[in-house]
Order: structure tokens, then sequence, then C-alpha cells
């Protein structure tokens, strides 16, 4: 466990997707899959916002997990997809390679399956790699519930720290006065954040009266329909 608590920056960390592909996501029962897809994109482009080292990691693409989820490699079409045998990420010397290179400490991470793939990951990497592991608990998914929460409380025990998507975004926004990444983070919200996102658009259309996001066709007015 870190020796002192220490917030995420833009600078201090990196952020690995595990296992992000349909077969695996076919057995996650710990969160509804289609918010589990949208807190993952939103993370990735949170990310992407804030420039932080992303890799992609994947395993038995084509003989068994299918493909990343391409909302995901949306966001990230350029970077190299790290292909595995191994359920543990940690066993295949890309990545291992790849999270060095990126020179920080602190591991983001999020994937599929929370008991399986995430948490052998992280022991690994924090006892062999000496790594910090942040885990996205809403961008991650277990085969049920329980496999998803006594996975998080196994990894919590031993220094793993919980977050969530949104969490790890605004921690790296941190102040509304950086206006670098402002305008990114406040579409992100408006998109993936429920209703948070429909108060932002409802704060600014009807308080601050700026445009709709979208053009729409002419609103007419109302008409009373003739009685009888």
């Amino acid at each position: 466990m870190p020796a002192k608590p220490e917030l995420l920056t833009p600078v201090n960390c990196q952020l690995i997707f595990i296992d992000l592909q349909p077969q695996m996501a076919f057995g996650v029962q710990s969160i509804d899959r289609q918010q589990l897809k949208n807190n993952v994109v939103a993370l990735a482009k949170a990310a992407k916002a804030f420039k932080i080292p992303t890799i992609i990691t994947t395993v038995e693409t084509e003989s068994f997990s299918g493909h990343t989820f391409p909302e995901l490699l949306a966001v990230f079409p350029d970077i190299p997809i790290l292909e595995r045998t191994s359920m543990n990420s940690w066993d295949d010397q890309k990545v291992r390679d790849a999270l060095a290179a990126n020179g920080r400490q602190k591991v983001v991470v999020a994937g599929l399956w929370t008991e399986v793939c995430n948490n052998t990951f992280a022991f690994d990497a924090m006892r062999e790699g000496g790594y910090e592991i942040y885990m996205v608990a809403d961008a991650s998914g277990g085969t049920s519930k329980d496999a998803h929460d006594y996975a998080m409380q196994r990894m919590i025990q031993v220094g793993v720290v919980p977050m969530t998507w949104q969490q790890v975004m605004l921690e790296w926004q941190r102040d509304w006065a950086h206006r670098d990444t402002y305008d990114a983070v406040i579409d992100i919200v408006k998109e993936h954040s429920g209703a948070y996102g429909m108060g932002v658009d409802y704060a600014y259309t009807m308080v601050h009266k700026a445009d709709e996001r979208v053009k729409h066709g002419p609103r007419q007015d109302p008409v009373p329909a003739k009685s009888g």
C-alpha cells in the first residue's frame, strides 16, 4: 500500500485495459453490461483527454474471446493491442515491457473478470513489479456480484486502491480552472454520466442559455385539439 495518501494526477499514472472482449463480457453478472461498456468508454475518453499512457491487452482473441469492444478501440485507434495466452497479463513480457516503458508506478486497471484477470495481474504487478494498483470497480466485472465483490475485498486487503471511473477522471481534472481539459471532461460527463450529465445539459441550456448540443427540427407551438 502507498506509504501516504496520494491523488492520481495526469503525470503520475498509467492505465491498462484487460480483456474487454465480448466472450468475457457475456459472463459478467456483477454489473449491467451496457453500463459496463459505458463506463469503460468514458474512462478511455478521459485517459485520452489527459494524455494518460494507455495499454490494451487481450486474451485468445481469435480462438475464444473475440475482438475488443469497438467503442474502446475507436478512442485509441492507433495503439498496439497486446495479445496473450495467459489469464494473467503479468505473465506476458510485452505487457511488462509496456508498463516499464511508460515509467509510472501507479497503474489504473479496468478489465474482465475482476476475480481472475484483474486479480492475478494486480497481485503479481504489485509483488514482482512494485507497482501501485488502482482498480476501477465500475469499469470491471465479475461472473457474479459475489465474485466481483470478494475479489475487490481480497485486493483491498493487500493494498489495491478501489476507484470508480468518474472518480478517476475528476481526480485527474481536480480543478475546474484547468481549462485545457475542462471542455473534454464536460463533454464526457454529458455523454456518460447519466443524471449528472443531464443536469449539466440543463444548467448550460436553461441557466446559462447555451445552445443545445444537437441540431434538430423546428419546435412547433402547441395547438389545442378541436372539440367534438
